[in-house]
């Protein structure tokens, strides 16, 4: 049974028609790419996965379980991790301190005034920057990390929630050549190792047709292929609406 079905995925905006019956699956360990050129629909089906948007028409479900209209904290409850093009941090806390964040409020304690909660958390906070591989830097400042780590760090924020489901956004935007394959390296291993579904979102072709096991190509709103990166890659439309140009 796949962790993430989406059925007939319709959205307009203003009678502009962002998403029209857009259908997929996505199966737990398995990384599956959504492409196209800007305006195609992807990030619009990103925030109604999410809980952000609700859609005109169609399902979207998570173990069986329907996510429409459910607010994108209930989504997240549920199981359902994102990272963001821009990574999301608290700038002015520490690294280890952010990931205590997710945890408490993964925990629903983030309204307990009288815990305290610098002490919650630690040793669960420290394992989940070891398996990005930032436990050597669980005590800096946010503001001083890379842009690179930045990332990791977002991934482990992610992770806190212990996602069936994780959507990345543009997961290499922002990094070099290494730091983006060491990321999607370490997604992808996360992924297969803990079962996790990845759905993300990438204009690098080399990431793209390097990591991902699918790929889904939107363009104007419908899902014009579908298929491993070979196939994709060579598919004639695919070439002529998105490729050529990428």
């Amino acid at each position: 049974m796949a962790v993430l079905e989406v059925s007939n995925l319709a959205k307009a905006y203003d009678g502009v028609q962002a998403l029209r019956g857009v259908s997929f699956a996505v199966g737990a360990g398995e990384l599956v790419a959504m492409i196209g050129p800007n305006g195609a629909g992807k990030t619009t089906c990103f925030n109604i996965v999410n809980g952000q948007l609700r859609p005109d028409a169609g399902e979207v479900s998570l173990d069986g379980t329907s996510l429409v209209g459910m607010p994108p904290r209930a989504v997240w409850r549920l199981g359902v991790g994102r990272t963001f093009q821009v990574a999301a941090t608290f700038g002015s806390m520490g690294v280890r301190e952010n990931v205590q964040m997710a945890l408490l409020s993964r925990d629903r304690l983030l309204s307990s005034f009288f815990l305290p909660a610098g002490n919650l958390f630690i040793g669960e906070a420290n394992e989940l920057l070891s398996r990005v591989g930032m436990a050597e830097q669980a005590a800096r400042p946010c503001a001083e990390l890379a842009y690179g780590d930045l990332k990791r760090l977002e991934l482990a924020i992610a992770l806190a929630n212990r996602p069936r489901l994780l959507l990345m956004d543009e997961p290499t935007a922002g990094t070099a050549p290494q730091e983006r394959d060491a990321l999607m390296g370490l997604a992808s291993s996360l992924a297969r190792s803990e079962k996790i579904a990845v759905l993300f979102t990438e204009h690098d072709m080399e990431a793209v047709f390097g990591f991902a096991d699918r790929v889904l190509v939107l363009h104007g709103g419908e899902l014009i292929a579908t298929g491993a990166p070979g196939e994709v890659r060579d598919d004639p439309r695919v070439r002529e609406v998105y490729l050529g140009a990428a």
